[in-house]
């Protein structure tokens, strides 16, 4: 992979590992940051040989501490990209996964990138909140939409107008979080996610997201079942050769062959 100034990336084969490298700023991100983690992104996006992606911070102080409000009050202008904050929050058409390692503060923006993500792993020394009221902000980088529509509106407006801090266990317990883990084994648990993830067809991974995310913006239940074979990467999975090669595999009592494709 080609070198980074914010952030570093690994591949493991046919997975991702992006750490946000500002550690000196708790990994707080600045348009600079946000744009080179959107072009990251944008090339796991179109890389056929990635199929899952983990996003974590660098040190163990923090994951990220969302926007970097020390470079804008140094007369910086805020800008983000098209795809929003990291380059995650506002990246609709994103049908891979990509799993959250929290490694220690979430807050604000950093806390947004995390929801955005589909799974959670957390350190248990992890911390959660939207704070910005507290600072004459809103999080307008998803947290506001997202956070209601994982928890529940109450338990998320008990977060969102108090800005209050959660620890991992409670993340756990409202439902935001997949596992707890202690600090130490955080990568592990999150590339066991990834490799359990890795076992099944990538294109019916994508399916299921695309068919889950699209069907969460459908008017009804109804809606989002009849319209479920009209989304691109269900139509794909039904045109794609994992399709032949499950069966297949299943019949033969072999291990199957993913393709991707």
């Amino acid at each position: 992979m080609a070198d980074h100034e914010f952030c570093t990336v690994e591949r493991e084969g046919k997975l991702l590992i992006v750490t946000m490298n500002r550690p000196e700023r708790m990994n707080a991100l600045h348009p600079p940051a946000n744009d080179e983690l959107a072009r990251v992104f944008d090339d796991f996006a179109a890389d056929p040989d990635l199929w899952v992606a983990i996003i974590t911070g660098a040190g163990d102080r923090a994951f990220s501490a969302g926007n970097d409000l020390r470079w804008q009050a140094e007369g910086n202008r805020l800008t983000v990209p098209p795809t929003g904050f990291a380059g995650l929050t506002a990246r609709w058409d994103l049908d891979k996964p990509v799993i959250a390692a929290v490694n220690g503060v979430a807050m604000g923006g950093g806390f947004e990138i995390a929801l955005a993500c589909d799974l959670i792993v957390a350190a248990d020394s992890a911390t959660f909140a939207l704070p910005e009221p507290r600072v004459g902000l809103a999080a307008l980088a998803g947290g506001l939409h997202r956070l209601p529509r994982q928890i529940g509106l109450k338990r998320a407006m008990g977060m969102m107008l108090t800005g209050r801090h959660v620890g991992a266990a409670e993340g756990a317990e409202l439902g935001f979080v997949n596992e707890v883990v202690p600090a130490p084994e955080l990568m592990a648990a999150a590339r066991r996610w990834a490799e359990a993830i890795l076992a099944c067809s990538p294109m019916s991974i994508r399916a299921t997201k695309n068919a889950v995310a699209l069907g969460l913006d459908a008017p009804s239940l109804r809606a989002a079942y009849e319209e479920q074979m009209r989304y691109p990467a269900v139509a794909a999975l039904f045109r794609s050769e994992d399709l032949i090669e499950g069966p297949m595999a299943f019949a033969q009592k072999r291990k199957p062959e993913w393709k991707g494709r």
